[in-house]
């Protein structure tokens, strides 16, 4: 097996890789660190990256095999979170397999002869997967341009999420020593990225770290009792007019808080673990394409999500840690609108925390619980800006006193009692950006709501007759800025983001026809 050294990876022209850009994914600039990470992978070194929730981590390791024209293989730890982005990338026309073991075996079989014929640019699978004798006799055959290692945290005993099938991906450097390794998270402590690097063995890795605050998102957690709970949930979700994400402990409360807000009149789609995989998909693709607003889930919800307009995400219980609560929480205002994060937690929550946490054996476990336990409920607790205390989780030192995005900092919800009562802006909208953006462009012309709604049945049929998500044939992003733009032509329908020559390709004229004033 010969791989290529990073000596013999040519630089790639920064007009060159915005192509690429523009051309399979229709975006026209990258997000921050993304080109840094894209380079770093192109030249053959090792990469540690942390992008919070809506940085874009995917496209990182998706773009460079495109442009060397080789497999790069990602490790993955749910099959939900593949497929789609298997079937994503082949809507923008880059080829794409996985190979897991809900699969029959002459599909299993199918997507191995395509690795190993070099025929496809990204291959996913699970970490048990890796740890097969007879995958890594495929991947020997395949010989990947480098790994990806997506949800790296599970790697580590100190992570939120730990998962000890992660830990035999050790063995990668092993197997494969000249082949670039990329670990990826989005949420990852000091010692949790040590233990990354430490576990992957990664070599003069770049290193990149974006900052975990997000000042769009709004932070009000809040001690409530059983009562006042769904009184506080009722009010909130009623005032949002987004999307909403309500995260509840158990899956009688999922089924039971769903069908209140049912017999609300607001539609409401659960998730969670109990449900078969055929009820989720259909339930999540409900709430992606809008036929419902709100979904209640357990954290089973969530992983891979990509739905940029979630307003709110609201919490019923104490989550068991900092990381869990800012992942989860994350998933809001991903297009950089302000959102709320609201967090009503009750008192009883420590208390099962604590009885669940000494109950653990392992003495080491327990008390890495214990200091989870102990992070969350002083945040909460404290007095302190719930950004500055999240920063300050993670590693990071902010610049600011007061974040004015936070209960601590000022910020009541408009739909809650205290907000008359609250020093705030007449609407109680906080600036959270105080620098002005030199050279910001002129704002586009306002979302019109009907070919917002024709755009989105057109797309529900597109997808029902592909066998795949809606939000695979465009996202909601990119049907709001094809309402803005109405493009007349081709040419101008490659403006608009989200929209690449594939996408163009196959549904443009059908998407000219719809736009036409």
């Amino acid at each position: 097996m010969k791989f290529r050294a990073a000596a013999e990876v040519q630089p790639v022209a920064a007009a060159e890789l915005h192509t690429y850009l523009r051309q399979y994914w229709g975006y026209d600039a990258f997000r921050p660190m993304q080109e840094q990470i894209i380079r770093c992978l192109l030249s053959g070194r090792d990469v540690a990256a942390v992008l919070p929730t809506g940085g874009g981590k995917s496209l990182c390791y998706q773009l460079p095999p495109v442009v060397l024209a080789r497999t790069a293989v990602v490790v993955s730890p749910l099959i939900a979170l593949m497929q789609d982005q298997v079937q994503q990338l082949g809507e923008m026309g880059i080829p794409a397999a996985t190979i897991h073991s809900a699969m029959t075996l002459m599909a299993q079989r199918e997507a191995a002869g395509r690795a190993a014929r070099g025929e496809l640019r990204l291959i996913y699978l699970s970490p048990e997967r890796m740890a097969r004798e007879e995958t890594v006799q495929l991947l020997r055959q395949a010989a990947p341009a480098f790994f990806a290692i997506d949800e790296a945290h599970c790697i580590s005993e100190w992570g939120h999420e730990f998962r000890p099938e992660y830990r035999e991906l050790g063995r990668l450097r092993r197997d494969f020593p000249q082949v670039p390794i990329a670990a990826f998270t989005a949420s990852a402590t000091q010692r949790v990225r040590h233990d990354i690097l430490e576990q992957l063995q990664l070599r003069d890795p770049g290193r990149f770290i974006r900052s975990f605050y997000r000042p769009n998102l709004r932070f009000f957690p809040l001690c409530t009792d059983g009562k006042t709970q769904q009184r506080l949930l009722h009010q909130a979700v009623t005032h949002y007019s987004g999307d909403v994400i309500v995260y509840a402990p158990t899956v009688a409360l999922v089924n039971e808080t769903g069908a209140h807000l049912n017999a609300g009149g607001i539609a409401t789609s659960t998730y969670h673990g109990q449900m078969d995989a055929g009820a989720r998909r259909r339930n999540q693709e409900a709430w992606m394409t809008g036929e419902t607003r709100v979904m209640v889930g357990t954290l089973a919800f969530g992983m891979g999500i990509n739905k940029a307009s979630v307003r709110a995400v609201i919490h019923l219980a104490l989550p068991k840690s900092v990381e869990q609560f800012y992942q989860e929480a994350g998933r809001a205002g991903r297009d950089g609108e302000p959102a709320d994060c609201l967090l009503f937690w009750r008192r009883q929550d420590t208390a099962l925390h604590a009885h669940f946490i000494s109950g653990i054996q392992d003495e080491l476990e327990r008390e890495r619980a214990w200091q989870r336990y102990h992070a969350m409920k002083r945040f909460v607790s404290e007095d302190v800006c719930r950004h500055s205390q999240i920063c300050r989780h993670f590693g990071e030192s902010p610049k600011w006193e007061a974040c004015g995005a936070c209960d601590v900092c000022g910020f009541v919800p408009a739909w809650h009692e205290r907000h008359k009562r609250a020093a705030a802006t007449p609407d109680n909208v906080f600036v959270v950006s105080r620098e002005p953006v030199p050279g910001r462009p002129a704002p586009l012309p306002a979302i019109d709501a009907g070919l917002v709604a024709a755009l989105k049945l057109w797309r529900l049929g597109r997808a029902r007759e592909a066998g795949v998500p809606a939000y695979v044939i465009l996202t909601d992003a990119t049907i709001d800025d094809l309402s803005r733009r109405r493009p007349r032509d081709l040419h101008e329908l490659l403006q608009v983001s989200g929209i690449g020559v594939k996408k163009a390709s196959t549904y443009g004229l059908e998407i000219l026809e719809l736009v036409k004033p």
